[in-house]
């Protein structure tokens, strides 16, 4: 009698722990603390994709110029990317990833209804308009966006717009397929300049060849440039802007680990001293910034990020 009395007593707190099991994990997937629902996936080009995150916490302070950092699972890696759009009525973070390593082309396979383990921000300091509007409200601004720039770019367009500034765009790339965001670009720009390599769309050439045109052809006078793009076309954007006398800010992308500042991995030399990308930019003075020194960091892990993504392809044959 009593063996069956335990037997029962047994099987109800198994019932009861598998049922709470069940609970905790439909709250967790929910977002309520540490999974973040995908909402929305939109494919750019064959390597790019845009996704739009549930996050309230982090849409209602996100500014113009901030990232976050997101982990796809408990091991996975740290990944920094630029806040590319908020919407604070509805909860969600844009970003925008181009599938480069084995992290990336992983997120790439998540969809609509997937959800981040976790993601942090916002981090970093908003762009120094946002805090001393007073000192640009008047000026004119042109934009440099390279590649997948045009995502970080956006958010400080539309900001700006918002307040009644209209800034001029540039966005290069290589090829037409490479553009990106140039539709959303066009609402909210004064006026949008495509430039790429090959010609197939817009000014066939590199933006600082753009630059050149309006400056020097068209006559535009600009009295400030912000460029975010990859770092040699950042070097080479504020070498020219320097020759041409208008300040220029860029935004850096270094390695990075904790996005706090304590591990130091991030680094840049700005005016021959050390700044870090995490807690004193991302953006800096372009004309300051040691471009050859961080092009050279920003190489270090490259051979490990190639072994990475091969187990990764591998892995993933494996389960095809």
């Amino acid at each position: 009698m009593l063996f069956c009395t335990l037997s029962f007593f047994v099987k109800g707190m198994q019932g009861i722990i598998l049922k709470l099991s069940i609970f905790l994990k439909t709250i967790c997937k929910k977002g309520c603390g540490s999974m973040y629902l995908i909402k929305r996936k939109q494919d750019l080009n064959e390597n790019t994709f845009k996704m739009d995150i549930l996050a309230e916490r982090l849409a209602k302070s996100a500014q113009p110029g901030q990232f976050v950092i997101v982990k796809l699972h408990e091991k996975g890696e740290r990944i920094p990317l630029t806040i590319a759009d908020y919407d604070r009525e509805e909860g969600t973070v844009s970003i925008v990833v181009q599938a480069v390593g084995g992290s990336t082309q992983r997120m790439k396979s998540m969809n609509e209804g997937d959800y981040l383990m976790d993601i942090a921000g916002p981090l970093g300091k908003p762009s120094d308009f946002v805090e001393d509007f007073e000192e640009i409200k008047d000026k004119n601004v042109l934009f440099v966006a390279g590649g997948v720039g045009s995502a970080p770019v956006y958010p400080q367009v539309k900001w700006l717009h918002e307040n009644g500034v209209n800034a001029d765009v540039i966005i290069g790339g290589r090829s037409a397929e490479l553009v990106i965001l140039k539709e959303e670009m066009s609402k909210v720009a004064n006026e949008v300049y495509i430039a790429t390599d090959d010609g197939s769309l817009g000014m066939k050439g590199r933006v600082t060849d753009m630059i050149n045109h309006l400056v020097n052809v068209e006559g535009k006078k600009y009295d400030l440039v912000i460029a975010i793009g990859p770092l040699i076309m950042m070097k080479f954007v504020a070498l020219q802007t320097k020759e041409l006398g208008i300040p220029t800010v860029v935004s850096m992308n270094p390695i990075m680990v904790d996005g706090t500042g304590m591990c130091g991995a991030c680094r840049v030399t700005v005016g021959g001293k050390i700044m870090f990308a995490c807690v004193d930019g991302p953006e800096f003075d372009g004309h300051l910034v040691d471009f050859d020194e961080a092009m050279r960091r920003a190489t270090t892990y490259k051979e490990k990020e190639k072994l990475h993504q091969f187990k990764a392809e591998e892995c993933q044959c494996h389960r095809g």
